[in-house]
């Protein structure tokens, strides 16, 4: 698959360490290019939090991590005011948001309150602390981990939150062979910390400026909008996609046509990316469910019996 030549420093950096997962890696980059979140669910050990602290290492952003726990409070995230006694004012201390990368692990262990601090400052790109806005460094970009097997002592995301995130990912287990790879290369030395920066923040930030300029064609965006109502519509389901699903579909669309070197959106990279935009915002009847039917394969229903537009009206338009 190819790449733009930065993307593709980034993705071979990364997979100096990360073995086996371009994809995660390429959808990854897309959210952040995008200026949106991503949340990656599978279960312990797969590399969830490895893959976070590798992407911030690859390219020059501030990292900070947060390590979710029940008793964690707002203020934990967002800052404090702190009064100093020599100067006898407040002072600000910020928190861990205060970062480019957020690495939010086990975001599904503490309490609906604290979750909805983070996903706010995702929304608004700042935070509130003692009735003073705070900007939050650019790029802001949040990397949250949830294991789908424990749920005792958990809080799950509820539908409005999830709905924050631009891309869900699965890492998945890796093959045979990668796994052997991954013994050999973890074997005598730890990847990571000879792992230097490839790409500056600046760069980060005029590739996201470009990606809001990559063309998408009348046709794509009637094929974006007739997927999305068909997740509304379907029997199946009992909540479809909502306006936002339409837009973060678009805006992830555009860029991972970006990372691949183009400068216009084509059917393929909406098809690409519908799965992980789209597979946590539509919800199932509880029939649907029974039957065993999986919401990523609805989508690849709805998929495969869309028209695709054509060639011509995807360039032009």
């Amino acid at each position: 698959m190819s790449y733009r030549p930065a993307v593709q420093s980034i993705i071979q950096a990364i997979e100096t360490v990360i073995v086996g997962k371009e994809d995660v890696i390429a959808k990854s980059l897309t959210a952040l290019l995008a200026g949106g979140h991503v949340l990656l669910e599978d279960v312990p050990g797969v590399g969830k939090t490895m893959l976070v602290r590798t992407f911030s290492r690859a390219i020059d952003l501030e990292f900070k991590r947060v390590q979710f726990t029940p008793d964690m409070l707002p203020s934990d995230l967002t800052g404090i005011s702190m009064y100093n006694q020599k100067t006898k004012e407040f002072e600000y201390r910020p928190g861990p948001l205060m970062g480019n990368i957020v690495l939010a692990d086990e975001i599904n262990r503490t309490s609906p309150k604290t979750q909805s601090a983070l996903l706010e400052a995702m929304a608004e790109r700042s935070v509130t602390v003692d009735g003073e806005v705070k900007i939050l460094p650019s790029p802001f970009f949040v990397m949250a981990t949830q294991n789908p097997i424990e749920h005792e002592g958990t809080y799950p995301l509820p539908e409005a939150q999830l709905d924050r995130f631009l891309l869900k990912i699965k890492m998945g287990y890796p093959s045979f062979n990668e796994e052997l790879s991954l013994l050999t290369r973890f074997e005598k030395t730890e990847p990571l910390d000879a792992l230097q920066s490839v790409v500056t923040k600046q760069e980060v930030e005029q590739m996201q400026r470009e990606v809001r300029n990559v063309h998408v064609s009348s046709a794509v965006k009637q094929y974006i909008v007739r997927l999305v109502h068909e997740s509304r519509n379907d029997p199946n389901t009992y909540l479809g996609g909502s306006p936002r699903a339409t837009l973060a579909l678009m805006k992830a669309s555009q860029a991972w046509a970006y990372i691949h070197g183009r400068d216009f959106v084509l059917p393929d990279d909406v098809k690409a990316l519908a799965s992980s935009v789209l597979g946590h915002r539509v919800l199932l009847t509880a029939e649907a469910r029974y039957k065993g039917r999986t919401a990523e394969q609805l989508i690849k229903g709805w998929l495969d019996e869309m028209p695709v537009p054509m060639d011509r009206e995807v360039k032009e338009g």
